[in-house]
């Protein structure tokens, strides 16, 4: 075993007996216990038949994510992987043009194995490089025709950043006047309402298409949901089938993300303040303790993710969390990397769900400062 998977285990062996963490990671849930809360969920009619192909509660499903993001319909799909590589090509087909423009660090780019172009013969180009949401005037600049313009909402490997909602509404508008359709990758679509202060149908209305998952935000087991108008989904449901999508039963997932929209949709505005509580008694620490540079990435996080950024090696700090967690029951961090970093900097991701709604600034404050302190033995 390698000392990175080593730590990763300390880190689920500790978190699973933590006393105080400020989210749950997916990795520590057994299957047991998976299982147990699956059994435990409310059945909209246990006396229904089990759903084949799509049916049942699967249908049910999918109309409840079409009210929400109010759009004429919604078709389920086993990963959001596949429900944008749907999407995207069936764009293409409609408008003619294979050209995608989307950001270098978004999901298709980045965590997709060249898909796009590989999967579905399509071709991407990019209006900035720069870590940040691009703007309209990037859109109206770009020097060849494109189709489709994709934007990941919010942007998880920049620090999970929005754009403000006249910069969106700008940036759609950039894109109709190049006569391109717009698709926004959603997945962490749900808690983008406090940042642009307008509701679900407000934001997805701005679209021509939005992919949105149930396991990130929602804590469903998986799946994902591509919503739009009706004939695009009638579309999609076709391709779906051709890309191997069209599973034989789907309700565990189903009923998950349902469950999901019931208990967790509410409270997602919650945790964006919390996150935001939690990034200033950071800051205020790390300045406390002297640490020679850190960065809060958002200061004010856009939603109920963000980053965090510290001068020493990555192996390092994750020895630190891990520690803390061990000796004292408290999690604060998990895992941290030197990706995208300089030599010495490393990263980490850090959400705010139900576990952390009962932290004060106080609780943060004395957290961190525990943390900083193993860096300085």
């Amino acid at each position: 075993m390698s000392g990175n998977e080593a730590l990763r285990k300390r880190l689920v062996a500790a978190g699973r007996g933590a006393e105080r963490m400020l989210s749950r990671s997916l990795r520590e849930p057994t299957a047991g216990e998976l299982m147990a809360e699956l059994t435990g969920l409310d059945v909209p009619d246990p006396d229904e038949p089990g759903d084949l192909y799509g049916d049942g509660v699967v249908g049910l499903l999918e109309r409840r994510v079409a009210e929400l993001l109010g759009t004429q319909e919604a078709a389920f799909f086993p990963t959001g992987t596949m429900a944008q590589q749907v999407a995207l090509r069936c764009w293409a087909g409609r408008t003619g043009n294979p050209v995608v423009a989307l950001h270098p660090m978004s999901h298709p780019e980045r965590w997709e194995g060249g898909a796009l172009p590989l999967v579905s013969g399509l071709r991407t180009v990019h209006p900035t490089s720069e870590a940040r949401q691009p703007t309209a005037a990037e859109v109206t600049d770009l020097p060849e025709p494109f189709g489709t313009l994709m934007l990941e909402l919010p942007l998880r490997d920049a620090g999970f950043l929005l754009p403000s909602w006249e910069e969106l509404e700008a940036l759609v508008e950039a894109a109709r006047e190049r006569d391109a359709v717009v698709h926004f990758d959603g997945a962490r679509l749900w808690e983008s309402t406090v940042h642009f202060g307008r509701s679900l149908p407000e934001i997805a209305g701005l679209a021509d298409s939005v992919y949105v998952s149930f396991y990130k935000s929602l804590g469903g087991l998986s799946g994902a949901a591509l919503a739009g108008p009706s004939s695009l989904i009638a579309e999609a449901r076709v391709w779906r089938h051709r890309y191997g999508g069209q599973v034989f039963r789907q309700f565990p997932q189903a009923l998950s993300a349902l469950a999901g929209l019931e208990r967790e949709l509410p409270l997602l505005p919650s945790y964006v303040a919390q996150a935001r509580m939690v990034a200033r008694e950071l800051g205020s620490a790390f300045a406390a303790a002297g640490l020679p540079w850190f960065r809060i990435h958002p200061q004010v996080p856009h939603t109920h993710q963000f980053q965090v950024w510290l001068p020493y090696e990555a192996d390092r700090l994750t020895e630190a969390a891990a520690g803390l967690a061990e000796d004292t029951g408290t999690v604060l961090f998990r895992t941290w990397s030197a990706e995208g970093g300089a030599p010495g900097i490393a990263v980490t991701e850090l959400e705010v769900t139900a576990p952390g709604l009962t932290w004060t600034p106080e609780d943060v404050h004395r957290a961190a400062e525990a943390f900083t302190a193993r860096l300085h033995p």
